[in-house]
């Protein structure tokens, strides 16, 4: 799986939006496997839901939309060339009215990002939730660097940027 994610990253360095996503539902492995890959790159695992909560706890309804993706910029401010994150669950919080797939790759503009993602790949769509639960969302995975944690992977799926 490691070595998947290594391809996929790599694959990511070319492309617009470097952002690979590790698929897989709750209990699956997927916290274990970013904090082995985090160590052997010398970074760290960013929890998202702790961080981000803490800091959108002094601001009103309101300023928590407006400012959010500033403050997700703020705490995956780093040096290291590649961000981990893991617990983004938060991102999804219907309140905060942000699409957490669009966040993600904003953040992914200036870095390489792997983030944990909640949910499965059905039929080459990225999934989030059940349906008809507040939280669920779809998007068409074609464009997307996807590690499934059922071995799986697209590396082939999104386009270089040209001049985008």
């Amino acid at each position: 799986m490691q070595e998947k994610i290594k391809q996929s990253l790599r694959t990511a360095e070319g492309l617009y939006h470097r952002l690979v996503l590790l698929v897989g539902t709750t209990g699956s492995g997927k916290t274990e496997l970013l904090r082995d890959f985090a160590g052997e790159i010398g970074t760290e695992v960013i929890t998202i839901n702790l961080l981000l909560s803490a800091e959108l706890l002094g601001l009103s309804e309101k300023q928590r939309v407006l400012h959010l993706p500033e403050i997700l910029d703020k705490i995956v401010e780093t040096k290291q060339a590649t961000v981990v994150l893991d617990n983004i669950e938060i991102l999804f919080d219907q309140r905060l009215k942000q699409d957490p797939l669009k966040l993600l790759q904003l953040m992914s503009r200036n870095r390489s990002v792997i983030a944990a993602w909640n949910g499965k790949i059905e039929q080459g769509r990225l999934v989030y939730a059940e349906t008809g639960h507040s939280e669920y969302r779809q998007y068409d995975g074609k464009e997307l660097l996807l590690v499934s944690m059922d071995g799986t992977a697209t590396l082939e799926g999104a386009h270089k940027n040209e001049g985008v």
